[in-house]
């Protein structure tokens, strides 16, 4: 602990006490920096700084953060510390300021931060309409490409299809003429058990058997690729009418793309009452003071009162001993009790994050339900469907949204203690902890992903049936379970083209700016704006563009599951009769052949 005061201004120069001790003008100066208490001019420098009413010695400094810390500078390689390479300090000899540079190390880092944070500030101010620009790019990109995915859907699965199918097949002719070309060859006939384990991996490229493993390992993928197309080419048929579906879903419903802002919303609202809660929470212990002393005393280390300190017994046993602040803390049971209170604060913020999800699901699920149960599409469909949907999940699902978020929160809080004690034990030498740490993290990670497509498809039941969780989650997970091979072509052809439209949006718009900003572009080299780092618009348009088509993919991908779940009841619940017709659209219905007896398909 050292001397702390409150001052008008930096001191802006180098001086001691000792220098300043006796002359009038100089001592003058130093006052600005001794503590109020301190009157007596005459009372000598040791007892002065004893009683620690002035600092030792004042270096140049500059504000920072309501500190005042060294001006430590750079010029031409030599450092100095206003506009001096030396120093006085105190004893008559002169010493290198770079003494200095190892206590104000942190204070330097913080200095070209705050210079780096002001250049990429001046980048925003002059570059922010360009990063909206591009931003808007982005989002109509990803509308375009919903809405093509109505058309083109099967033509970009069959490409893909086809192009693995060309690449495997180049792979065996490759593998093959290397096989061949090795025939004859000094030591290409050596087996891999001979040979054994190489670091340089390359030496197995100059073996037969190594290509003829080759040869074998794409010639049975091939084959495999080749029978799943033949027996599962009508399940790909269905997810691409189920992914084109879905296009004229959202075309029906719009609102829907802008609804993830709404749980964006909620979401940053839950994530500013549990940042204020636990800033609340770590703030609001009281400050502790101890007994600090530079010779042996009893009561080193002890609490202590700073107002009464000076009249207890303390200071007649150790006269040297000083009652200082230490830490903020506290001894009662609020306080020993204090990290319990984190901890449920950081169980309600995964249960809230959980809800606005949840509800956020369960809205998009009940729009495009009420879509695909509209026997007349979309003329049967409610006014506003998503606003619709909205009321529904809140006057009655509240219960069981809450239900299924506290689940998913009680496995994420296990896994958070677990991570916890993992980074605690990472010095630890116990192997078995450690390996018993790391299957408990792996097993609670796949019970968490478990739940949340559980939860997801539940909550699509309670959109469409109004039931509550647990059966919703029954009835989905057995009505999947039924259709499983279904599930997982669906998933996987889905999951292709929403990758490839992230990849293409984010690329493009990435590439756009790029060679914008780095004024590559001719016809508008003039328009781009100068800047600091070229890279901080770059980096933010492709972040937005990224967390857009996020945004605009996860509204997609809810729409082809709630209308997968619906097929299957569909199928499951009707069959065409007039009593029990289907409700799908008349390209699902021609592509199984089914009818609903008494109306012609058109």
């Amino acid at each position: 602990p050292s001397l702390q005061i409150c001052v008008s201004k930096c001191p802006d120069r180098y001086m001691t006490y000792l220098t300043a001790y006796g002359n009038a003008a100089a001592l003058e100066y130093y006052r600005n920096f001794c503590t109020p208490e301190f009157k007596n001019s005459r009372k000598a420098p040791i007892e002065v700084l004893k009683d620690k009413e002035c600092p030792a010695m004042l270096i140049p400094s500059t504000p920072l953060a309501r500190r005042c810390f060294p001006a430590i500078q750079a010029k031409k390689g030599v450092i100095m510390v206003g506009n001096e390479t030396t120093y006085d300090d105190g004893q008559g000899r002169r010493r290198n300021v770079t003494e200095l540079l190892e206590g104000a190390k942190k204070a330097n880092v913080v200095l070209e931060t705050r210079q780096l944070a002001m250049k990429i500030f001046e980048d925003y101010t002059v570059s922010w309409y360009w990063i909206i620009i591009g931003l808007v790019i982005a989002m109509v990109a990803s509308l375009i490409f919903i809405v093509l995915l109505r058309f083109l859907a099967g033509i970009m699965v069959w490409v893909m299809i086809v192009m693995v199918i060309l690449v495997l097949g180049y792979g065996i002719f490759h593998c093959y003429m290397e096989y061949a070309k090795l025939k004859g060859e000094a030591g290409s006939d050596v087996s891999l058990i001979d040979l054994g384990f190489q670091t340089d991996l390359r030496v197995y490229l100059h073996l037969r058997q190594t290509w003829l493993a080759f040869l074998i390992i794409l010639c049975v993928l091939e084959l495999v690729i080749v029978l799943l197309l033949i027996f599962l080419r009508k399940r790909i048929l269905i997810a691409i009418a189920l992914i084109k579906e879905a296009s004229r879903a959202v075309g029906h419903v719009m609102s829907s793309l802008l609804f993830p802002l709404c749980t964006f919303f909620l979401l940053c609202l839950c994530i500013a009452y549990w940042a204020s809660t636990a800033v609340f929470l770590s703030t609001s212990n009281e400050a502790v003071y101890k007994v600090f002393n530079e010779s042996a005393c009893p009561f080193s280390g002890q609490t202590c009162k700073p107002e009464t300190f000076n009249t207890s017994n303390v200071t007649k046993l150790c006269p040297d001993a000083q009652c200082l602040f230490a830490f903020y803390g506290g001894e009662t049971a609020y306080h020993k009790y204090l990290i319990v209170l984190q901890f449920f604060n950081v169980f309600m913020f995964f249960w809230l994050a959980n809800f606005v999800i949840a509800l956020g699901q369960v809205t998009l699920a009940g729009a495009f339900a009420s879509y695909y149960w509209a026997f007349k599409k979309p003329d049967d469909m409610p006014a506003f469907p998503l606003f619709s949907a909205f009321g529904r999940a809140l006057r009655y699902h509240t219960g069981s949204l809450a239900f299924g978020s506290l689940v998913l929160a009680i496995v994420q809080v296990i896994r958070v203690t677990l991570e916890y004690l993992d980074h605690r034990l990472k010095a630890a030498e116990n192997k078995f902890a450690k390996f018993l740490l790391s299957c408990l993290k792996c097993c609670f990670w796949c019970l968490e992903k478990f739940i949340k497509f559980l939860n997801r498809n539940a909550y699509i039941m309670i959109a469409i049936y109004g039931t509550n969780f647990c059966t919703s989650a029954r009835n989905a997970f057995f009505l999947l379970m039924r259709n499983i091979i279904r599930v997982a072509v669906l998933d996987k052809v889905t999951d292709f083209l929403f990758f490839l439209g992230k990849l293409l949006i984010v690329g493009s718009v990435g590439i756009l700016a790029f060679f914008f900003f780095t004024q590559r572009i001719k016809l508008v080299q003039d328009t781009a704006p100068p800047l600091n780092y070229y890279w901080v618009p770059i980096l933010t348009v492709i972040v937005g563009s990224y967390l857009i088509a996020h945004g605009f993919f996860s509204v997609y991908g809810m729409c082809v599951d709630t209308l997968f779940l619906c097929f299957l009841e569909d199928l499951e619940r009707n069959d065409g009769s007039a009593e029990k017709p289907y409700f799908m659209s008349q390209n699902l219905r021609k592509l199984l052949k089914k009818t609903n007896k008494g109306q012609p398909d058109a």
